[in-house]
């Protein structure tokens, strides 16, 4: 699956935002909190997120190219997902994402995740669509904040 969403702040922003697990439970509907974060934003670094009906996936970042990707790999009880988000300029300092998701499984997980294909679609554009929201309310980053420099 491919979604677009248009964000009002530039790809630094996005990305800075994005990334960073910090930021997570306020974006993603299916979250209530991210737990275990270890090391610095950027390839490599691990988290659980703990959603909203309690499953426990653990994430890891896979890419990071400030202010252009970034990529993420879940696994859960035999389930994998991938997520990338590539951003783009458009005019007048915003953006656009485009968000690519894979998901895996074998047997009766393999089950689920074709399950989870018809869904993941909407979830995921509801999710950036509430993203570009929340930093098109926000006041412009201070010089220097948003430079493309996640973390």
């Amino acid at each position: 699956m491919s979604r677009t969403v248009l964000f009002p702040v530039p790809p630094s922003v996005v990305l800075d935002y994005l990334a960073d697990p910090a930021h997570r439970a306020e974006w993603q509907s299916s979250l209530a909190r991210v737990e275990d974060v270890a090391g610095p934003v950027g390839v490599g670094q691990t988290w659980t997120d703990v959603t909203v009906p309690g499953l426990r996936p653990r994430m890891r970042t896979t890419a990071l190219v400030p202010g252009e990707r970034w990529s993420e790999t879940g696994t859960w009880r035999g389930l994998e997902a991938d997520l990338t988000l590539e951003v783009a300029p458009a005019p007048g300092e915003a953006s656009i994402v485009s968000a690519q998701l894979a998901l895996r499984g074998r047997g009766p997980v393999g089950l689920l995740a074709r399950a989870l294909e018809v869904v993941a679609p909407a979830a995921v554009r509801s999710d950036l669509r509430r993203a570009a929201r929340i930093l098109g309310e926000r006041p412009p980053p201070a010089p220097g904040v948003g430079d493309g420099r996640v973390g």
